[in-house]
């Protein structure tokens, strides 16, 4: 019999936001190729649809774009859209890519009228190449250093108008100056269950498929609020239809394969709900410390912070405090667990 296959990013977690080389490939197909086909984000769709409606009545390239929020939420899809929209060539490259700044120059030379460059991660940009973009979107051109020491000279060099989208995870991290040259920045949020319903509805369609509504359903409540954690979850459950099952996705078929892959009602996979129960159960609720707390559930505190925290923050299941972390009631619900009599008053102490 052929095996489940498994899919996760870097991390391992099938419930991750963030996506490995080979995930971004299968993502590919199931894109929207224009903003009407994008689900969600209704705010950030109406304005960037009326920046770029009036960037080609004009006929010139639309402002700079930001793009911020948490990973695995379209914001490399809408840079792809704007560029189809404005009927342009696409360039792609990232914060990380980019070193010092004669690999930026390099990329900005390339560019031809019109073009879109997108720079996801693009807090991470090296200082020299983000100074040199700072010229570069505001005047279009680029000082290319010619020479050595004292005799060294700086001759510019003019650039074709393009639009820069830039993507980040991490907004407060951005410079002002370069935040201040974006003459529009949308701020995208986590998605309803209904939103990532009509999501994987749609990517169900595309797969070719029969997806039925109460699988859909059940999908869209384990995915986190994120469209890349939907469709990866999609992927799994046609897997097991496909393997285990008689080839329908139903309901039966969605709970079973996210049975196999420990993902749980509201989204915890095994790690958050290692968490959950060494924080209950091992120190009656808490307060505990990050280092202990990750020591326990055999985790580096790094990855219980930046990986399970922020998820089980959100949903209100852990609290953070000055003494440490702390299990609030909805966390003992959720493991069904009873809580001791002065846990009513813990998931209300100040945060960090």
């Amino acid at each position: 019999m052929a095996e489940v296959s498994t899919e996760a990013d870097g991390t391992g977690r099938i419930v991750a936001p963030s996506a490995d080389e080979v995930e971004r490939a299968a993502e590919a197909a199931l894109r929207p190729k224009r903003l009407d086909d994008f689900v969600g984000q209704q705010v950030v769709r109406d304005q960037l649809s009326l920046v770029l409606q009036a960037a080609l009545a004009r006929g010139n390239p639309p402002d700079h774009v930001l793009l911020s929020g948490p990973p695995g939420l379209g914001k490399t899809t809408l840079a792809m859209i704007i560029a189809g929209e404005l009927e342009s060539h696409l360039r792609l490259t990232s914060g990380p890519a980019i070193q010092h700044a004669g690999d930026l120059a390099a990329v900005l030379s390339s560019l031809e009228e019109g073009d879109v460059l997108f720079i996801d991660e693009i807090h991470r940009l090296a200082r020299p190449a983000e100074e040199l973009l700072y010229v570069a979107m505001e005047d279009f051109r680029v000082d290319v250093v010619v020479g050595k020491g004292a005799g060294a000279s700086a001759i510019p060099l003019a650039l074709p108008r393009f639009t820069v989208v830039g993507a980040t995870t991490r907004s407060g991290l951005l410079p002002a100056p370069l935040r201040d040259r974006f003459g529009f920045t949308g701020h995208m949020d986590y998605y309803s269950a209904a939103e990532l319903e009509r999501v994987i509805l749609r990517s169900s369609g595309l797969l070719g498929v029969h997806l039925e509504h109460a699988a859909a359903h059940e999908i869209a409540g384990r995915s986190r609020g994120t469209p890349r954690i939907a469709n990866r979850l999609l992927r799994r459950v046609r897997d097991w239809a496909q393997v285990r099952g008689d080839g329908r996705l139903d309901l039966h078929a969605a709970r079973s394969a996210l049975e196999v892959y420990e993902v749980d009602p509201i989204g915890l996979d095994r790690l958050d709900r290692a968490v959950l129960t060494a924080l209950c159960t091992r120190f009656g609720g808490g307060p505990v410390g990050l280092s202990t707390l990750a020591m326990t559930v055999g985790e580096e505190a790094e990855t219980v912070e930046t990986v399970a925290e922020p998820y089980l923050v959100r949903e209100g299941l852990i609290g953070r405090t000055p003494r440490g972390r702390v299990a609030t009631l909805a966390a003992w619900e959720h493991l069904g667990l009873t809580p001791p009599p002065q846990q009513g008053t813990q998931g209300t102490l100040p945060e960090l």
